[in-house]
């Protein structure tokens, strides 16, 4: 029977799950240079629509019908077919057309998280190639092996709300462009608007409320336990950051503060509805230590990742996913399994092959992809074009007319 409740907030979910596509644009829209806002801004937004037309015509079936056991999914639900207006959800409690909606949203934003790390080096056509390849051959498959029960899933992985499925393929993902696409000519250049990446971090923070508490898919107990440790490990993360930065470079750094929440949110997220309230600080601290550390740490490899998306989410999703195979108890959720702190040492072990797994089939497929495209078309801009700016050379627009009043 239809749970009302559940159905509602599911919707309220998938809103704000949606609204972090748009949040991320701003985030990434503030870091980036002036003169190349728009060229990252709309490959967010691009995705917000490519993305939904894949879902519909493929993506939903391939992640979500058939398959059990295996890679990917079959095509019996492509176009939606087979969805009706009554049919529900396997939990019986939401309209599946809910749930098709609702993870939609988590493909709309797992390619674009990668976008950040080679800002303002990458022609817009290929990225387009990019953005559809990526989904069919890296993101549909792992959906389909961790949440709808495939290889991993038959295995006893768990991912709550996307530390494998989300955060390490496209952090990992994100590194394989950088050292692919090699660093900007500007290296250095500094974010133009400091408050816009300020809005963007509070829009990506409210709506990772959708995105980890409504992957319980219901309203009960353990929806209220993801949405606190949600919250509750992103501000330890963030003030983890805040004060391991000021330590290192004796002033607090407002950028650094908002990123620390960022890593906090990544790393809760395999984790949010697994482990029990006391873990959620630990894991906050550990995300805002370990994150901070792997940035510099890119830093000093020359890893020109610009706004720093492997040592944020692939190091975040990673972390997050080890940090679930420690902390995660059946005495929170029978659903779950015990870590290795409550005996679960075979479980930790194949939290770590997964998320390895993950993470190095993420990197060298797009390494290999970005080298396929690049015979198709340029992927890297010219030196000239990326001087003048991505806004102007490659869409003609501006975000800013500098000539106003």
């Amino acid at each position: 029977m239809l749970d009302t409740g559940s159905t509602g907030f599911m919707l309220l979910a998938c809103s704000l799950v949606m609204l972090m596509t748009p949040g991320l644009a701003l985030f990434y829209g503030g870091l980036a240079t002036k003169r190349n806002i728009l060229g990252i801004m709309i490959q967010s937004f691009v995705s917000q629509g490519w993305t939904t037309v894949l879902w519909v015509i493929f993506g939903y079936s391939l992640c979500f019908s058939g398959g059990e056991g295996g890679i990917i999914g079959n095509l019996d639900k492509a176009f939606l077919q087979g969805i009706g207006i009554d049919s529900m959800y396997s939990n019986g409690k939401i309209p599946e057309l809910v749930f098709v909606a609702y993870q939609m949203m988590f493909a709309i934003i797992t390619p674009a998280l990668i976008t950040g790390a080679f800002v303002n080096r990458v022609n817009f056509k290929a990225y387009f190639l990019f953005l559809t390849v990526w989904q069919i051959l890296v993101y549909y498959p792992f959906v389909h092996m961790v949440w709808g029960g495939g290889l991993l899933a038959q295995w006893g992985v768990l991912d709550f709300a996307g530390g494998i499925v989300v955060h390490a393929t496209a952090g990992f993902a994100a590194l394989a462009s950088v050292i692919y696409v090699g660093a900007r000519v500007e290296k250095n250049s500094t974010p133009n608007s400091i408050p816009l990446v300020a809005i963007g971090s509070g829009l990506l923070w409210f709506g990772w409320y959708g995105f980890n508490a409504g992957s319980e898919v219901a309203v009960d107990f353990i929806t209220s336990l993801a949405f606190l440790n949600t919250d509750i490990a992103a501000s330890f993360a963030t003030i983890a950051w805040l004060f391991v930065e000021w330590t290192k470079e004796r002033k607090p750094k407002f950028i650094g503060l908002l990123t620390g929440s960022i890593a906090g949110l990544a790393t809760i997220t395999p984790c949010a509805g697994f482990v029990p309230l006391w873990s959620s600080p630990l894991i906050g601290i550990a995300a805002g230590l370990t994150c901070y550390y792997a940035v510099r740490f890119k830093n000093r490899m020359k890893w020109d990742d610009a706004l720093d998306v492997w040592g944020v989410h692939g190091v975040g999703g990673v972390l997050g996913t080890i940090l679930l195979g420690l902390f995660a108890s059946k005495s929170v959720n029978i659903a779950g399994a015990d870590g290795l702190f409550f005996g679960g040492s075979v479980f930790f072990g194949k939290q770590l092959l997964a998320v390895a797994g993950a993470s190095l089939y993420a990197f060298v497929f797009t390494y290999v992809m970005l080298v396929i495209i690049n015979y198709i078309t340029p992927v890297k801009v010219t030196e000239s074009t990326e001087k003048e700016g991505l806004d102007a050379a490659l869409h003609g627009e501006r975000a800013y007319d500098e000539g106003a009043l």
